[in-house]
This record gives C-alpha cells, structure tokens and sequence, in this order.
C-alpha cells in the first residue's frame, strides 16, 4: 500500500545556456577568458513543493550559472507575477547558483560587474531569465502527490580549505569542534511520487565549482554539472542528456574558502609548494601559485569531483528514509546590508560598511589568480571605460575607509554611482521551512566557519522558539550577489575573501542578526509581521556592451558553410578522439534564435532500418564543440568526440547545425540555418 503522500511535489529541468561565444565567462574575472565554444549545457532545475490541503509552497531552484543576480531575480519575479499572479513571490521563491566558472557572463544591473563582462549582455540575461521561469513552469504543470526524505554523509577527497591560514584566525576553542576545515557534509533531498515513482533530489554540498580553470574557453558546469549529468542518465535511461524527467540539481553552499583542487597550491614555473599565507612564489609572485586538481588535466580533475560528489549522491539517495513532514512556510525582507546595527552583546553595538573591496580583491585566489587589468586594449580611448576606470580609483571617504578597518580599500565601489550604483546596497534575506528542513538562502560565499556559525545560530533560534530538531542548510549564491562574507577573525587577515567581504567586518554578525530574525518569525508563525524592508532598484540598463555586433559572414572561396575542412580519419578505438572541423559561422547566430539549440550530434548507423540514430548531442560531457574566429568574416568549427569506453562499435558520424549571417540588401541581413555532416568512420 502506498504510504500517504504529505506535499504535492513538482520538478523541472530546462536550458539556461545563452551564447557560448565571445561571451566573458563569469566567475574569474578574467577578461581573457571569453567563450568560444560548448562542453556540457547549463540548466536550470526547479523543484516546488506545495502543501496538498493549503495554498502554501515553496520554489527552489538551482541554476548552472555562476550566481544569482538582483537582475535575474527581479526579471523572474516579474514574470512569474504577471503568469501566476501572487502564487510565487519574493518570500516564497529561491533563486540559487551553482556557482561554476564556466557560464557566460553579463547578467548583471551594477556596475562592478560590467567591467570584465563587456557591459550588460542581454541575450545571455534573457536566457537565463527565461530558463529559469520556464523550469518553475514545467514543475507547476507537473505537481504530483509526493513524498520528501532527507539523508546526509560525508563527502571524501573532494575539497581543500583555500585559505587555511585565515580558518586559522577563529578561535581555538571553535576549531576544537570540528574535525575538519571544510564542511564535508552533504544534504540531500529526495523526491518521489504517491507511487514511489522517482521524480528528483537536491543535494547541498560546499565546493567551489572550479575543476576547470581560467584557460577554459568552453561553456560547462563544472564538478557539480558533472555530477547532475552522472544522476539524470541513470535516472533517465535511454534519454539523451537534458531529456527525461527526472531531475537532479547539485546546489551550493558555504563554498566560500573551499577548492576542489585536491592537490593544493604549486608553482606553474617550479614546482614547488606554494602553501604560504601569501600564496606567492620565490619566481613570479603570486600570479604563478596555482591550485591543482586530481586529474592530469582540467577536464579530468573536473570527472573526478564530480563522480566522487554523485556517488556519494547516490549512496546517500538510495538510502534516505528520514521523510520530512509538517508545513511549509517562507520569510524574506530586504536589508539595507550598507547600513545595519549589529547588537554584539548588552553593551556593544557595531555598523556595517557601504561596499568596498580591498587590495587582495585584485589579486584572486590560488583557483585563479587575479587579472584585474584596465589596460585592455579592447577599452582603451572609450571615454565611457575611460571613465569607469577614474571611478574605480576614486578615493574613498574617511569614514568608509574607518569602517572597513583594517582593509585598505583598493575599489570604493558603494561611493561610486556613475553611471548608476556599482555595489548593492540592498540585499536579500530569505528562510524557506519545508516541515523539519530549513533552508537559508544567502546572496553570497559564506566561508566554512561563518557558514557553521549561521546555521548554528539559526538552529539555537529554531530550538528556543519551540522548533526543535530542524534540519539547517545553507544554499549559496541566492538572489542577489554580494561577493563573500568571512568571521570576523578571518577578516582580520585581509586574503581574498576577507577583502571580498564587502560590507565590512561586521557582515557576518549582521546576518546572522537578521537569519535569526527570520527563523523566530517562522516558529512563532508570524512571518505575515515581518516587514518587507526597502525595494531593491530597477536600473534602466538594456544595451551597454562591448560585444562585438553580429555582422554578415562569408565561406572560404569554393566553400559553403557546413562544408567540411579537416575530415575524421576512417577508423578509431575506444578512448580516441574523433575529430572533424566545418566552415563554420558564429555560435551567437543560433542562440538568438532559438532558446535551446543544439550544435551538434554523434549519429550511429543502424542496418536493420538502414538509417542513423543520434546517439550524442552537444549537451554529453563526451562531446566538445570549438568556435574560432578567422580573418574577413570567416570562422571554423571543430567538434570533438572523446570515445568512451564501452562504446558500441559501429558506424557513426559527427554532425554540425548552425547559422550564418547573410547580407540580402544594404541594410538587410538574414539568418540562415545550415548544417555539415563528417564522413562516416567505424569505431573497432
């Protein structure tokens, strides 16, 4: 017999992938490092939970970008407001991030984040935006009766502390305590039907989504993308990726000082351990200590977290028995987070700062050193970039620079207000309870300490209130970005995530004032008292960019678009490359055409119906689709198969769909689809 189902429960999966090329990637701000090509789609996925007898639920979503903006947030709002009138609000609807590197950039309304974004790149705003709206609306049609079962476990040999020597800042007596200066411990969440038929999970683990570096040119979601894509093709069988129902998000935590480069920090010139609280090298400075992953490569380090993090996943997801019950409910306010009294004890009250970053801002993290360059040649002599510059080197007031002792302030961003704010004043708060599970969504990276700091308090808030045995869990990156948050002993250190730390030194205690505000309201059911706080802004940006605009492109003489350049060879083994490179058009064409295109297709040929089967798309971790711009408006295409061991031999072959740009008249270009396919080759 069925047990009795407890929520209506709804999933949902879509494409958030937008352009892939000429795209800044967002994570390392590193100027350089701009899209040209395509290794695993990003994806939105949106779980609701609705209780069965009452008008109350819950959205969570966790998307492949790395974080979520006060932008998206508000454009997802809107729409859900005007499709759904007030079922899906602010209070009661979690944006999150998973925070990898690899995702295009540009969706952003201050002004910090335009400078190695190239501005604000609607296409890559609108994909996201829409993405997201649309997994909340395939997850609403599908609300089923359901069942909840939460599990956690440790995760081993997938994380390092980034900043040991800051950890080392808290007090003893708190290090005592835990055994470890990462949290290692995932949540899950698993969902299925009235039926027991599987529908989904979330998982929350802090690690920072980095496997892949800042020479990665490729769109992808990292370890925790990685680990999505092992659970959903197990689930869905018989799918291609993307496809079938069941969905599995790997959402983000208090990631703030935790690697997944298990190696550690070495110098790229010498070899040698940079492990210092400097993170410098005897040559080369700081700019040569890099962090190293387990694999032989990026791509490889990138499998190994991720399938540690899925199987320990799977493990914990078989297993969950815990269900969870009770009702749901939802808090939220916006703070002004530049201007909060923070009550310390009976006798000490302390202020957060306006925004600032401080100098170790500049210099990044041993996951990707800093590259904080104004000497672009793309901006030189543009008045307007001229200008953001002089702005960014303001001098900051007495005052701002007093509060954020002892950081020496290197961008005085909550100063700076042309051409509009370039830091966020005001801030989300949020708690979602779904019966014995609180979720906290934090707009930011909260470090491992300040992340047990918050849910502990928040723990002690649920107990005192008559609440007990609540399930706490930090989901990062939420609704709007605010860089980092470290203890107030970290801070002191002034490494990159203390300078990072925006709201100066008090911003952890500030939180933790307001998390536990929120979890008192939702114990005593007086959520409906808590005031909404001051709106953020709706800046009026649509179209400042530096991308280069979209213009009519041409083949090669005696070549059409799709014709192939370099062809397969005849015959490959498992665990070889096959690869094929087509005239080729810019990637960017077919994503402002369609929401989800797809670049290409392994096909295998099958005798009994004497016609191909696509067996691959461009959102398999086995494919990589390469763009690279020539000279007079001409590109090439090369797509990479990485055989697999295990792969069925046969005959196959690698298709290539795209668009290019025509000029029909002098003031007219069209779009027009083509595609290009390789010759068929025999996998022995």
């Amino acid at each position: 017999t069925a047990e009795e189902a407890k929520y209506l429960v709804g999933v949902g999966r879509t494409d958030c992938t937008g352009p892939v090329a000429q795209v800044p990637l967002m994570g390392y701000a590193n100027p350089d490092q701009v899209g040209g090509g395509l290794l695993s789609r990003l994806y939105s996925r949106a779980f609701i939970v609705a209780e069965p007898q009452g008008s109350r639920r819950i959205v969570f979503v966790s998307a492949d970008i790395g974080m979520v903006s006060q932008r998206v947030r508000l454009e997802v709002l809107k729409q859900l407001r005007s499709k759904y009138g007030e079922l899906y609000r602010q209070d009661n609807v979690i944006l999150s991030g998973t925070h990898t590197h690899s995702g295009p950039a540009g969706y952003f309304q201050y002004t910090l984040f335009w400078i190695t974004s190239k501005g604000l790149v609607q296409p890559a705003l609108s994909s996201i935006v829409n993405g997201i709206v649309k997994s909340i609306d395939i997850a609403h049609e599908n609300m089923k009766r359901g069942r909840l079962f939460i599990n956690r476990g440790t995760v081993e040999n997938s994380q390092i502390n980034r900043s040991p020597f800051s950890y080392l800042a808290n007090p003893a007596s708190e290090r005592k305590r835990y055994s470890s200066n990462t949290d290692k411990e995932m949540v899950l969440l698993k969902m299925v039907d009235e039926d027991g038929h599987e529908l989904g999970l979330i998982s929350w683990f802090a690690v920072h989504p980095v496997s892949m570096n800042n020479s990665n040119h490729l769109v992808n979601s990292d370890n925790v993308g990685y680990a999505s894509y092992l659970f959903e093709q197990e689930k869905n069988k018989g799918m291609l990726p993307g496809e079938g129902s069941f969905v599995a998000a790997f959402a983000s935590s208090n990631l703030g000082d935790v690697s997944p480069n298990t190696r550690g920090p070495f110098c790229a010139n010498t070899g040698e351990s940079c492990d210092n609280p400097q993170s410098t090298c005897p040559v080369g400075g700081a700019a040569m200590c890099m962090a190293k992953g387990p694999g032989s490569d990026m791509f490889e380090s990138t499998r190994i977290i991720g399938q540690n993090i899925y199987l320990k996943a799977k493990e914990l997801y078989e297993k969950a028995s815990q269900e969870v019950t009770g009702p749901l409910s939802s808090a939220h306010q916006w703070v002004n987070m530049s201007d909060v009294s923070v009550e310390l004890n009976a006798t000490h009250t302390v202020q957060t700062c306006k925004p600032a970053l401080g100098h170790s801002f500049a210099a990044g993290t041993i996951d990707g050193v800093g590259a904080f360059n104004f000497t672009q040649g793309s901006v030189e002599g543009d008045p307007f970039w001229d200008q953001i510059r002089d702005q960014l080197l303001g001098e900051p007031s007495n005052e701002t620079k007093a509060c954020h002792k002892p950081k020496p302030i290197l961008f005085n961003t909550g100063e700076m207000t042309w051409p509009h704010p370039w830091h966020p004043d005001i801030v989300d708060v949020q708690i979602a309870a779904i019966g014995s599970l609180a979720i906290l969504a934090v707009p930011g990276e909260f470090t491992t300490m300040s992340g047990r700091r918050l849910r502990e308090a928040v723990q002690r808030e649920f107990d005192s209130h008559g609440a007990p045995g609540m399930n706490v869990v930090i989901a990062g990156l939420c609704n709007v970005y605010t860089h980092y948050i470290t203890t107030y002993e970290e801070y002191q250190l002034q490494r990159y995530e203390a300078a990072s730390t925006i709201y100066g030194p008090h911003t952890l205690s500030a939180y933790i004032q307001l998390y536990r505000g929120l979890a008192k309201a939702i114990a005593l059911n007086g959520t409906q008292e808590l005031s909404s706080g001051p709106e953020p802004p709706f800046f009026n940006v649509t179209s400042l960019t530096l991308l280069p605009s979209l213009s009519a492109e041409s083949a090669p003489a005696n070549k059409t678009f799709g014709d192939v350049l370099e062809e397969v060879r005849q015959e490959y083994r498992e665990r070889e490359v096959a690869e094929v490179t087509f005239v080729g058009a810019n990637p960017r064409n077919s994503a402002e055409n369609a929401t989800e295109h797809n670049f290409l297709t392994v096909e295998r040929y099958s005798n009994i119906s004497s016609s191909w089967h696509v067996v691959l798309n461009d959102a398999s971790w086995d494919t990589r689709f390469y763009w690279s711009k020539g000279s007079r408006s001409q590109s090439n295409v090369t797509i990479e198969w990485h055989i697999p061991a295990g792969t069925e031999p046969g005959v196959y072959r690698l298709r290539y769909f795209g668009h290019y740009k025509k000029r029909v008249t002098l003031f007219r270009v069209i779009t027009v689809p083509f595609e290009g396919s390789s010759s068929a080759f025999q996998i022995t």
